[in-house]
């Protein structure tokens, strides 16, 4: 059969090879009625898989179109002269996170478990298999998950904005993409994991239900940034002068631009 037959071609002749010469020369209503019955469910099985493909692609690129939006917010909300630098490091949230959720992160997070949806799998505490998704056959659920974990790196962006090194911000997105965040997921998300809703045995028999990322994607970012403020403490200048003496009056830093910072909000509602 060609590649490019239609799907109702294949479809009606699944059903002349399924079925006997008479009974598909049938012309009677119930004949009838039940070979429409099989090609209409013959061709929602085979766009079944298409449509879903889509859609996780789809769902993908809104969830990642999050990071223009946090860019523009901390573009918006640093001097002038950061901008540039503050743009640079968002850029790299997406390439840290890509690199350590394709090299271990995914592994981390859900290795091992994709029959584990079906079957059922004994509680891990990570992953332990498909580093750099080796035997990974849906790599559109890679993709899906990697906006994801990119999205949770990207929340950190604001907190360190005009007073990281721009190595160690790269060293951040790895670490954050490639352990802390897929530690949880497989443990919310993975139906290996100890609090998953997904697993044979859930804890109080109900498990943890977080469907849109709360907790394993926003109040991971969430915390990671407060770790963040308070390592690194406020910017220069603002609280204390060059010599380290505390100032009797904060000196104001306001953001350059409050029309970037307003584009965030008609992002998100996008």
């Amino acid at each position: 059969m060609s590649a490019s037959t239609s799907i109702y071609d294949q479809c009606l002749a699944a059903y002349f090879e399924t079925n006997d010469a008479a009974s598909a020369d049938d012309s009677s209503l119930e004949a009838t009625l039940a070979r429409q019955q099989y090609l209409l469910k013959c061709i929602s099985e085979s766009n079944a898989e298409s449509i879903n493909t889509f859609f996780l692609v789809y769902a993908s690129s809104l969830v990642f179109f999050m990071q223009a939006g946090f860019a523009m917010l901390c573009a918006g909300s640093v001097q002038k002269k950061n901008v540039q630098n503050t743009m640079l490091k968002n850029l790299l949230d997406a390439c840290g996170a890509a690199i350590g959720f394709y090299s271990v992160g995914y592994a981390f997070a859900y290795g091992g478990s994709e029959d584990c949806f079906k079957t059922g799998c004994e509680k891990t505490f990570i992953g332990l298999s498909n580093f750099f998704l080796s035997g990974v056959v849906n790599h559109i659920f890679w993709l899906f998950q990697f906006a994801f974990a990119a999205t949770s790196a990207t929340i950190v962006a604001g907190t360190l904005a005009e007073r990281c090194q721009m190595r160690a911000y790269m060293c951040y997105s790895f670490a954050l993409t490639g352990f802390v965040y897929p530690v949880v997921v497989h443990s919310i998300w993975s139906p290996q994991g100890f609090l998953s809703a997904n697993s044979t045995d859930k804890l109080w028999g109900v498990g943890m239900v977080d469907f849109a990322g709360s907790t394993v994607v926003h109040l991971t970012g969430g915390c990671t940034a407060l770790i963040a403020t308070y390592l690194l403490g406020p910017r220069r200048g603002r609280f204390y002068d060059g010599r380290g003496k505390q100032l009797e009056t904060p000196n104001p830093m306001p953001g350059h631009s409050s029309a970037l910072q307003v584009s965030l909000s008609l992002d998100f509602f996008f």
